[in-house]
């Protein structure tokens, strides 16, 4: 099991949370809330994750999806084996439910 922790600058504030995707074979959830005031101009993800050594990949999936979102959020991404598509799909899902306002 690895622990990974990442952030990047935020433009805006995020004042709704969402809950996208499932922890289960080939997928992962992606939890998404507001930071609180102090990280006002900072996203924070920590994905934790059953496949090791894939840091790498985990960073360029992230650094792709922040060069669209700005958002000044906590990310907890809780994976078991997803493919880089499903990971930039569930943090779309995650980012336009918190957008809408709706709680997937």
């Amino acid at each position: 099991m690895e622990h990974l922790t990442f952030d990047y600058p935020a433009q805006r504030a995020v004042t709704t949370r969402a809950h996208v995707g499932v922890v289960g074979s080939g997928d992962l959830e992606v939890l998404l809330s507001p930071t609180d005031p102090a990280n006002a101009l900072n996203a924070h993800v920590v994905v934790r994750t059953s496949v090791d050594g894939y840091s790498h990949i985990w960073k360029s999936v992230l650094d792709r999806f922040f060069t669209r979102y700005d958002g000044a959020a906590r990310i907890e991404i809780n994976d078991f084996g997803a493919t880089p598509g499903v990971v930039a799909l569930r943090l779309a899902e995650a980012a336009e439910a918190a957008e809408s306002g709706d709680d997937a």
